[in-house]
Parts: C-alpha cells; structure tokens; sequence
C-alpha cells in the first residue's frame, strides 16, 4: 500500500504555502496587534476567495468535502507563517462538529462558514478560555455533559489578558437562551472527536513552526560570521540544528498518521489519533507544548541567533500564539 500524499495535495499544500508566506508576514501580524479585535479581516476574505474556509465543509453544503489528511499539510503551512485566524480550529474542530450535529444548526451555518461569511469556535471544560470567542458568529460550549450553541450575542465575554499579543482570550458565560445540541454519550462522542482534532490540529501547526523556526535560523547562521566565516559552518552550530531537523522528520510521521486515523475511520478508537498526536511532540498525557514539536527548535533557534532573536522584528516571536 502506498501512504505518501498524493501528487494533487502535494500540489495544493504548494500553493497555499505561496501565498500564505506572501500574505501573511510577520509585519501583517504585527499591525493586526494593533487593531481592536486583533484580527485582520481583509485576511480572511482572502481565505474564503482561495477556498480554504470550506475546505472541510460537505460538498452538500458548499464546501470542498476534503477530509483532516486533506487538511494535514495545509495546517503544517499555517503553522509556518503562525497564522493567527482560527481556520486550523474552524476546518478541523468547529466544522467536524457541526457535521456532526447536523440537523437544522448545520443547514444554517455550514454554508456560511463555507463561504467566510460566519465564524465558529468550539469551547470545552477542560478550556478555562475561548481563544477568538470575540469574533464568533457561533459557539458551541460545553456545560458540564452537555453541549449548546450560541450565538454572539447571546454569551457574555470577558477578555483575559495575554503575554502573547496574538492570542486573543475570553472567558465565556452563555444566557438561558443558548441552545442545546447534545447530551450525555452523543456529546462526550462529540467532545472526545474536537479533543482528537484538535491535538492533530496543534501537532501539525507545531511542526510548520518548528520548520519556519530552523529556516531562519539556518538563514541566520548563514550570513552572520565570526573569524571571516559563517558561524553556520562551525560544526557545534551545525549539530545543534541538525538535530533539532531529524526531530522534525521523526516528528511527521506520527501526525500524519493520526491524521490518517481520524480520516479514514468511520468510527475511530477516540483515544488512538489524540494519543499518536501528542506522540509527535515526544509527550504523554498532555497537550503538546510549541518548545517540544519538535523538542528544542524554539530554544536553539533563540539561542543560535543571539539577542537579536528575542526581538519581534527577526520574526521568532511571531508565533507565540500557537504554543
């Protein structure tokens, strides 16, 4: 059997990899820093021209019906340029669940997300907050075993503050009027698959990181010289990064099994995706952290480019929000 991606996925992950590195800089980043909601929405729309809102949306419902092993490498490229729009949340948590639940909720709100016209975020209670709850056009929520949906204004927001100016925190409390969806199994089945999704969600984005991470660090040590060479040439500078590469590699196999998993099974075993998952980032029993997908490329990439790494403008504190 042959488990490599296909020539059309390669093709696409190609495409999307131009433009995001073209569209998404750090210096976009930064300006939407600066905004009040944090986001950029002329981003998005670009998103939504390009097909990537609905990428994982059934072809019923206007989207492209593509599958997470589809998505898999598309997430890697968002994790690349730390993307901050939540499409790796809404293409691989909200949508799924909303598939899910289908019924009159999916008829309403596929279609939109589908078109970039609507926003949706998934909160669960192992979440103390809602990352981008502040521009949802829907959330649904976990209250205790059960699970409703909400619309913006029917939730009550409070922003925490975060040391990451890219991530964009809320505590959420939902009114009386919020509608249930699930209950009891039906939405612990629910919540174990967004656990599932999400972990891949964070190991892919964390392995584009990681890549991004040793790109420029690679660029870095290859320009910079000391005794008239190229410190990159030194073999002590080349060994930290070598082995920070072969993590890396070491590190795609799993996720992209766990993508494979979750994919292909009509009814997966819950805990298999999310454990290969956590599995990439060499960790047990928790969600990977950014410093650990693959382990050390954060810190050696800090510690290779000297001070100037610690600073916004060289680009390595880009993507704080994905740890």
């Amino acid at each position: 059997m042959d488990f490599t991606f296909t020539e059309d996925q390669l093709l696409f992950q190609e495409s999307v990899r131009d433009f995001l590195v073209n569209e998404v800089t750090p210096e976009r980043i930064r300006a939407s820093w600066e905004t009040d909601g944090g986001r950029d929405p002329a981003l998005w729309r670009q998103l939504a021209e390009l097909g990537l809102t609905g990428i994982t949306v059934p072809e019923a419902h206007g989207g492209l019906g593509m599958s997470a092993l589809d998505f898999v490498l598309l997430a890697q490229e968002c994790g690349y340029v730390a993307l901050p729009e939540p499409l790796v949340h809404s293409a691989l948590v909200a949508v799924p669940m909303l598939s899910a639940i289908g019924g009159e909720l999916a008829a309403q709100w596929l279609p939109k997300i589908a078109a970039g016209e609507a926003k949706v975020v998934v909160g669960l209670a192992q979440n103390l907050v809602v990352e981008d709850a502040h521009i949802a056009d829907l959330l649904i929520l976990q209250q205790g075993e059960t699970l409703v949906a909400a619309t913006a204004d029917q939730v009550v927001l409070e922003h925490n503050e975060s040391i990451d100016p890219s991530r964009k925190l809320f505590t959420v409390a939902v009114r009386p009027v919020a509608t249930t969806v699930a209950t009891g199994a039906e939405a612990a089945t629910l919540i174990a698959d967004a656990l599932n999704h999400g972990a891949l969600g964070c190991a892919a984005q964390a392995l584009g990181l990681a890549q991004r991470m040793i790109d420029l660090t690679v660029k870095y040590t290859s320009e910079r010289q000391q005794f008239g060479k190229p410190i990159g040439s030194f073999q002590a500078v080349k060994h930290h990064m070598a082995n920070v590469a072969v993590r890396l590699e070491y590190a795609k196999a799993p996720t992209h099994r766990a993508a494979y998993a979750i994919a292909a099974a009509s009814q997966p075993r819950l805990s298999r995706p999310r454990r290969i998952a956590r599995q990439a980032g060499g960790v047990r029993g928790r969600e990977p952290r950014r410093e650990e997908l693959p382990p050390g490329a954060r810190r050696d990439g800090l510690h290779l480019g000297g001070g100037p790494a610690y600073l916004h403008e060289k680009g390595l504190g880009a993507g704080e929000h994905l740890g």
